[in-house]
């Protein structure tokens, strides 16, 4: 394995578009992937996983679910955009 390749040979998530939808007083957490100007997955909080968009994201998708502590930490992620503003 070369500098920058995790031991699990997959690669890291890229900088996503994060977006979070406030309905009511359910949150709910989208962090979407895009590569080309082309979401190829995104991570949907009421799923608890990620969702491949296209065939290409399928592998992608696969992999990171595959990974609990990026799972966990994506999980997360609901917390981290809902309660900076206050909202518990």
């Amino acid at each position: 394995m070369g500098p920058g390749v995790p031991p699990n040979g997959l690669s890291p998530p890229p900088p996503p578009s994060l977006a979070a939808h406030f309905l009511y007083q359910r949150v709910r957490f989208l962090e979407r992937y895009f590569y080309d100007r082309q979401e190829f997955a995104r991570f949907d909080s009421d799923l608890g996983k990620f969702v491949a968009v296209t065939a290409l994201g399928k592998v992608d998708a696969d992999g990171w679910n595959r990974d609990e502590q990026l799972l966990q930490y994506e999980k997360a992620g609901v917390d981290r955009l809902w309660i900076p503003f206050g909202y518990t």
